[in-house]
């Protein structure tokens, strides 16, 4: 028997969960469960970064002190694109921004005026978002930021935390290629590009695997690992795929990442006109994927309707959707970046676009949903006009994948068959890939043995209709 740690950041809460690992089977333990919480400060929008780190510790304490167990290892997986500078001294020098901070309005266009959308492309192979790791750094350069003129080191979310563990300065590889300054082909910084944008790639640290050892916590003797530090990257080693089926994944949370593994980086023209991203992922595969907004409409609405004194929980919300009218209202999930007041700006987008503003929470509910489903569909297509051939399921995991009535929407708008589960497939990849490092899992396939052994998935067949056909054809005019 053999147990580990995952130290698990979503942009809405964080969790220390023990896994134990026995007889090729996983077993899993939320230990500690805190908020993540943004702080807006007059210089912008920031992570609660120390405040994080301290919850962290806290989720080492239970399990190493309060349970007394006997840890394997440690790892940290977080959400991607943000980062903290470090200096000489090894001090953090600011707090890192949220990557929704409105000072990355306008930058992809700023930056593009240096460097062409196209060479960007070409060196990263990554989709083109506002929050980007480069858009965000040069930003920082374009303000004469006092911390990036001090910087010594520039270290990725999870790297950060673990630096904060072990005093080690590292890039992980699947968070490293979230920047879109990594390029995947040469498997390096893009330190060309960077220069051209007067940026040091110099403070760049090197770069590891994952599953590759860092060095002891502070004050203990429990190994600390460089897992998939990339959550999605994480959630994607853990879906129980087999063999060689033909499939695609849907990471579903705050953001929905829907993609494929490849071997390699597909880096063309369809591919950048589709928008779509090469990640990095375990054992080196490809991530091909695509970012879409995912289930934060629904959280930004269940906060704003809090606010005006209507409770609801996501399972409330859910049979409010199943019990609203189909198809009232269409909208484009990725039109929605900034937070606050998400409902007035649903019905503002609606109605811009000739479509009716939902009238119920109901209706609201029902409008993400399905509008997902539909964004879903779109993507799928994408995704097989690139790789020349059909996929034959979906794979659904992360908290997302409990919404069952999504992923009969998602059966119904594609036709194909959806295998909804694990439910904590970051936090299982997570630790499993502590295992490979530790040599007690030998591969991936292996990887993936124990999580279809370890958990249980439901499976939502299509019921295709003609009125899903009808609200496809309503989306893609609205995407037009």
């Amino acid at each position: 028997m053999k147990r580990f740690l995952a130290l698990d950041l979503g942009a809405e809460s964080g969790r220390a969960i023990l896994g134990t690992l026995a007889d090729g089977r996983l077993e899993l333990e939320e230990l500690h469960r805190f908020l993540n919480e943004p702080v807006r400060l007059p210089a912008g929008l920031y992570w609660d970064t120390l405040r994080l780190f301290h919850e962290m510790r806290r989720g080492i304490h239970c399990a190493a002190r309060e349970r007394n167990l006997k840890l394997e290892g440690i790892g940290v997986d977080t959400w991607g694109v943000d980062f903290g500078l470090v200096g000489k001294d090894g001090a953090l020098l600011d707090n890192p921004r949220h990557y929704r901070d409105a000072r990355n309005d306008g930058q992809m266009e700023r930056t593009f005026a240096v460097v062409a959308k196209s060479e960007i492309f070409a060196e990263s192979g990554l989709q083109f978002m506002q929050i980007n790791s480069l858009y965000q750094w040069h930003a920082m350069k374009q303000s004469g930021s006092p911390a990036l003129e001090a910087a010594d080191t520039l270290l990725f979310m999870p790297d950060l935390f673990n630096y904060f563990l072990t005093g080690v300065r590292r890039a992980e590889i699947t968070i490293a290629s979230t920047s879109q300054f990594y390029n995947p082909v040469r498997k390096c910084f893009a330190a060309g590009m960077l220069e051209k944008l007067g940026l040091r790639p110099g403070i760049l640290p090197m770069i590891v695997l994952p599953g590759s050892f860092l060095g002891p916590a502070l004050e203990t003797d429990i190994p600390v690992y460089a897992v998939a530090g990339h959550d999605t990257a994480s959630a994607v080693a853990a879906v129980p795929a087999k063999g060689k089926e033909d499939w695609c994944y849907i990471s579903s949370g705050t953001w929905s990442l829907m993609g494929v593994e490849v071997r390699e980086p597909i880096i063309n023209n369809a591919c950048q006109e589709f928008n779509f991203t090469n990640e990095i992922g375990v054992e080196g595969r490809v991530r091909l994927l695509k970012n879409i907004a995912g289930l934060w409409l629904l959280q930004e609405c269940r906060r704003a309707w809090a606010e005006q004194g209507h409770s609801y929980d996501y399972g409330q919300m859910t049979e409010m959707a199943a019990a609203a009218k189909p198809f009232t209202s269409i909208l484009d999930p990725d039109a929605f970046l900034s937070p606050g007041e998400m409902p007035a700006k649903i019905a503002e987008h609606c109605q811009s676009r000739g479509e009716k503003a939902p009238g119920t929470h109901g209706e609201y509910c029902r409008t993400i949903l399905e509008s997902l489903a539909l964004r879903y569909r779109q993507v799928l297509e994408n995704l097989e006009i690139l790789l020349g051939r059909r996929l034959t399921r979906i794979h659904i995991v992360g908290g997302g994948s409990r919404n069952r009535l999504l992923n009969q929407f998602v059966a119904d708008a594609t036709g194909r068959p959806v295998i909804a589960g694990p439910t904590e497939a970051t936090a299982a990849g997570n630790i499993l890939v502590q295992a490979m490092g530790a040599g007690i899992i030998r591969n991936l396939e292996e990887l993936r043995e124990v999580v279809a052994a370890s958990f249980p998935v439901t499976v939502s067949e299509p019921t295709p209709g003609a009125n899903w056909d009808d609200a496809y054809a309503r989306f893609a005019r609205l995407r037009t």
